[in-house]
């Protein structure tokens, strides 16, 4: 392989790293189910609020979709959240979204 070939190579992989809890987040609330617009503004919303490892709970609920729904509720994404049992996460993802549904 030349030089020239790993630039474009080593520079997905750079900018493959940089990806902020923001986006982290934001992408895992997208990909559990809910619409770009509120995951976008919950994640905003959350990241001041949690603390990475918090954050990281949540994004893995991605994980949980059903397959066969195209889109998530709200209400049933809160209750995954609370099977998580942890009381900041529930308090600040159930704020963030009824300020996102419905602002």
């Amino acid at each position: 392989m030349t030089r020239w070939m790993l630039v474009p190579l080593l520079t997905a992989l750079t900018l493959g790293g940089c990806a902020t809890p923001e986006t982290r987040l934001r992408t895992g609330l997208i990909d559990a189910g809910l619409s770009q617009r509120v995951a976008g503004c919950m994640a905003e919303r959350m990241v001041d609020r949690l603390s990475l490892l918090q954050l990281r709970r949540i994004g893995s609920l991605a994980s949980l979709k059903d397959k066969r729904a195209s889109d998530l509720s709200l209400n049933q994404f809160l209750y995954k959240v609370r099977a998580l049992k942890d009381p900041e996460i529930l308090s600040v993802t159930t704020s963030s979204a009824a300020l996102c549904a419905f602002g």
